[in-house]
C-alpha cells in the first residue's frame, strides 16, 4: 500500500498493528487494530524469560499445555472471522513450549466456526535434546560461567525471523512460533514483502527496531511515560500501527478515536527499553546499532522513527534453559492505626523469628533468603526514602527454601498475626497464599548451525538449511567521548539550584534477567551536557547501592539526546527467581527521576 502523511506522499509501506507486549495484554488491542484502514498484519508477543518459567511450569503439570492459551482465547476465536475475511495476516510468537498444541488449539476454534485458516508452526527453537550433549563438552553460563544444573524444565534458543518469512512465503494465514526473539514477528512480515536479503544488516537492523518498538504493546503509545499526566484514557488507550518503508523506517500512530499518545519522547523512551548497549544490540538476524536513532513529529499521532544501522550477527544464538531451584513465598497483611509502620516490622520480625524456631525444631535448615518490604513506606528507595507519616502500611514477607514443607510454617502462621500481634491487621487479602516453585534461568550460547529451524504447514514441512545468518561479530564504530551536540550553547554560568532529574530528563527503565536497564533522555539537547557531567556511572551505582550488587555501564546514545544505563546485578536474581516486589525493576527508572541534580538557576 502507498500511504500519504500529512502533505508528504511515501512509497509503498507495510501496515502492521501490535497487539500484544506480553501473556496478560490488554484484550482490547485486537478489536480496535482491525478497525484501522488498510491493516496487513496483526503481530502478538508473549514471550520473556518470566513467561517462559511459567509456561516450563504449567507443562510440567499438563504436556498440552506450554502456550499463551490467551491468543487462543481471547484474541484469535473472537476475532478470526473477521481477520481470515479481511485478508489480514498473524504472527504470534504464542507458541511457547508448545506451538503445534498452540496451532491445533486455534485450528480447532476455527472449525467451531466453520472456518479454515492455513497456520504454519515455526520449531527448532526447543534445544532441549542437544543439550545434555552440549554439557559434556563443557557448556557454561553466559554470565556467571557456572556448570548447567543437573536438570533442566525447558532449553530454548532464541532464534530470528527467517522461519516467520518462510512461513509467509509459503501462504500461511496464521505464523505460530516458539522462542523467536520479540521483534521477529516484525522482521519476518517485512523481510517477507519487501524481498529483504538476509545480509542487508541495515535494513534488518530498522526491522529489528521496528519490532522492538511495538513488541510491547501500549508502552509505545503513551504507556509508561514519563509524562503521565499529558496521557488521556488510560481506560482505552491506543495500541501501535505502524507504517514501513522500504529501508526499514517507519511511522507510528494508533487506531483513530483511542485514548493514548504518539508522541517523540514516549517513543524514544521505548527505543531504549531493555537494549543494553545501543550500539551493540545482538539480535539472532542482525547486530544493531541504534545510537543515531531519530523519533520526530511528523504531524498530531504521527511520529517517524529512522537512524538504524546493522551488521553482521554472531555465529551463535542466545539460549535460556529453566530450572527449578527450591520453592518460595510471598505473605501480605494490611496493618492500619497509629504507628503503622513500626507494628509492621515487629509483626515481619515475630513471624519470621517464631517460625525458624519451628524450621529447627522439626530438623529442617533455615531459610535461604528472605526480604521484608514495607509497601507505602518507600522500602524500595533504601536511604533516599522519605519520612513521611502514614497510618496504613502494606507488609510483605517474601521467603524461599528448598523444600516446599518448610514454608508451609510461615504460610500457616501468617494468619495468626490478625489476633495476636497489631491492633488494625488484616492477616490475608485472599485467604491462604500458595507455595510457588522458583523457576531459575540458566543462559547459554549455541552455534546456530546445530539448532534446525522447520516451517510445517498443511502436512508439509520445510527445513531451513541455516536459519540466520553467520558473520563475524564487530565492534560497533566509536563515538566521541562527549559527542558534540551542533548549535547547542554551553551551561549557563551564574547561580545554580537543586531539581530533580525528572525536571530535564525523562526515563524509562527495563529489566534483562538480573540486570536493570534505565534509559535517561534530555528533554531539551541543551541539558545532555550537564547530565553527562552529574548522572555518572558513579552516581547512578550510588544512588541504587541499596539494590545493586554489580556494576553500572553508561552508553551514549546522541540521536536521542540520550544516556542508556545496564546495572548488573540489580534485581535480586530477576524475574520469578527475585523474592522483591519489583522484580523486574519497573520502578527504577521512577527512583532515579528523583536524583538530586545542580542546575543553572534559569534552567529550573
Amino acid at each position: 500500500m502507498s500511504t500519504t502523511i500529512g502533505t508528504t506522499h511515501m512509497a509503498r509501506t507495510v501496515r502492521i498493528g501490535g497487539a500484544s507486549g506480553f501473556w496478560g495484554d490488554s484484550a482490547i488491542a485486537t478489536p480496535q487494530l482491525l478497525a484501522v484502514p488498510g491493516l496487513q498484519y496483526l503481530v502478538y508477543d508473549y514471550l520473556a524469560e518470566t513467561t517462559m518459567s511459567i509456561l516450563a511450569r504449567a507443562r510440567a503439570k499438563d504436556p498440552a499445555l506450554g502456550y499463551a492459551t490467551d491468543f487462543v482465547q481471547a484474541a484469535m476465536a473472537p476475532h478470526l472471522g473477521q481477520i481470515l475475511a479481511r485478508g489480514i495476516r498473524v504472527i504470534a510468537n504464542a507458541g511457547g513450549l508448545n506451538p503445534q498444541a498452540c496451532r491445533d488449539a486455534v485450528m480447532a476454534a476455527a472449525a467451531r466456526q466453520g472456518l479454515a485458516p492455513r497456520v504454519a508452526v515455526v520449531s527448532g527453537d526447543d534445544v532441549m535434546p542437544a543439550f545434555e550433549g552440549w554439557r559434556a563438552a563443557g557448556l557454561t553460563d553466559l554470565h556467571t560461567g557456572a556448570a548447567p544444573p543437573v536438570e533442566l524444565m525447558s532449553a530454548n534458543a532464541y532464534t530470528g525471523a527467517q522461519g516467520i518469512a518462510r512461513a509467509l512465503a509459503m501462504g500461511a494465514d496464521i505464523v505460530i512460533t516458539g522462542r523467536c526473539v520479540d521483534s521477529a514477528v516484525v522482521v519476518g512480515a517485512l523481510a517477507h514483502e519487501f524481498g529483504w536479503q538476509w545480509h542487508d544488516w541495515d535494513r534488518l537492523a530498522a526491522g529489528t527496531l521496528a519490532g522492538h518498538v511495538i513488541e510491547c504493546g501500549a508502552q509505545a503509545t503513551g504507556g509508561l511515560f514519563t509524562d503521565w499526566q499529558r496521557v488521556p484514557d488510560w481506560d482505552r488507550i491506543g495500541y501501535p500501527v505502524i507504517d514501513c518503508a522500504q529501508d526499514g523506517s517507519f511511522v507510528l500512530s494508533k487506531p483513530e478515536g483511542t485514548g493514548g499518545l504518539v508522541d517523540p519522547a514516549a517513543v524514544a523512551e521505548q527505543v531504549l527499553y531493555e537494549v543494553g548497549d545501543p550500539g551493540n544490540y545482538l539480535m539472532p538476524d542482525v547486530t544493531c546499532d541504534f545510537r543515531m536513532v531519530r523519533t520526530e513529529l511528523l504531524a498530531p499521532g504521527q511520529v517517524r522513527v529512522h537512524g538504524a544501522r546493522g551488521r553482521a550477527p554472531g555465529a551463535s544464538y542466545k539460549a535460556n534453559g529453566t530450572w527449578q531451584d527450591g520453592y518460595q513465598l510471598s505473605l501480605m497483611m494490611a496493618i492500619r492505626g497509629i504507628d503503622a509502620p513500626a507494628k509492621a516490622r515487629r509483626t515481619a520480625d515475630a513471624l519470621l523469628a517464631r517460625t525458624r524456631a519451628m524450621l529447627a525444631a522439626n530438623g529442617l535448615a533455615d531459610y535461604s533468603g528472605t526480604v521484608v518490604e514495607l509497601l507505602g513506606c518507600e522500602s524500595q528507595y533504601g536511604p533516599h526514602a522519605r519520612a513521611l507519616p502514614t497510618r496504613e502500611v502494606v507488609l510483605r514477607i517474601g521467603a524461599r527454601h528448598a523444600q516446599a514443607k518448610a514454608l508451609r510454617f510461615l504460610q500457616r502462621e501468617g494468619s495468626s498475626a490478625g489476633t495476636s500481634m497489631a491492633a488494625g491487621t488484616r492477616s490475608s487479602f485472599a485467604g491462604r497464599v500458595d507455595i510457588q516453585p522458583v523457576v531459575k534461568v540458566f543462559s547459554f550460547l549455541v552455534p546456530k548451525a546445530q539448532v534446525r529451524m522447520q516451517v510445517a504447514l498443511d502436512g508439509q514441512t520445510q527445513a531451513l538449511d541455516c536459519a540466520a545468518a553467520v558473520g563475524e561479530l564487530t565492534a560497533p564504530a566509536p563515538l566521541a567521548a562527549a559527542p558534540a551536540i551542533p548549535d547547542t550553547p554551553a551551561i549557563p554560568g551564574g547561580p545554580r539550584v537543586t531539581v530533580p532529574l525528572v525536571t530535564l530528563a525523562y526515563a524509562r527503565s527495563g529489566d534483562k534477567g538480573d540486570d536493570e536497564n534505565i534509559g535517561v533522555i534530555a528533554r531539551q539537547p541543551s541539558y545532555l551536557p550537564l547530565l553527562r557531567e552529574q548522572l555518572t556511572p558513579s552516581a547512578v551505582r550510588g544512588y541504587f547501592a541499596h539494590l545493586v550488587e554489580g556494576d553500572v555501564e553508561c552508553f551514549e546514545v546522541p540521536g536521542l539526546h540520550a544516556l542508556n544505563f545496564l546495572l548488573h546485578r540489580a534485581l535480586g536474581g530477576g524475574g520469578v527467581a527475585s523474592l522483591r516486589s519489583d522484580p523486574l525493576g519497573k520502578s527504577y527508572a521512577q527512583m532515579l527521576l528523583d536524583f538530586p541534580l545542580t542546575v543553572p538557576q534559569d534552567w529550573a
